[in-house]
């Protein structure tokens, strides 16, 4: 059975918040805590996505200019926004401050690119 590409790309991205978070908040814990239960992880990993898939590309569209001005950095402080904003709407998950945020952001976009880079070399690999 194959999955349809738009729900395989939306549960990877939620894979891939949810291990994010979970190492971020391994690295931060002072600052970032979801009281040790897998749950709560898993729940603001699909919040996260979620706001990665509505919110963020307008949050993207308004900051045009600070990210082409900035070279692309305020793309680390919109990332941080993200997560703040999911820490908002789920309020399991705590995240003390801003800076945190924007640190778990650069986790989770760190783990997007390690586990993008597994998933197209494997790909790759099937089609030779």
């Amino acid at each position: 059975m194959r999955m349809n590409r738009p729900l395989y790309r939306f549960l990877t991205r939620w894979f891939v918040c949810s291990l994010g978070l979970w190492i971020a908040a391994g690295f931060l814990s002072s600052s970032i805590s979801y009281d040790s239960r897998f749950r709560v992880i898993v729940i603001a990993g699909l919040i996260l996505a979620v706001i990665n898939v509505v919110i963020k590309p307008i949050l993207v569209i308004f900051s045009l200019p600070a990210i082409l001005l900035t070279l692309g950095l305020f793309m680390i402080i919109i990332n941080g926004l993200t997560v703040f904003i999911a820490s908002k709407l789920y309020e399991s998950l705590h995240i003390t401050n801003f800076w945190a945020a924007v640190f778990a952001g650069m986790v989770i976009g760190l783990v997007n690119y390690l586990v993008t880079a597994i998933l197209d070399d494997t790909a790759e690999e099937k089609r030779a």
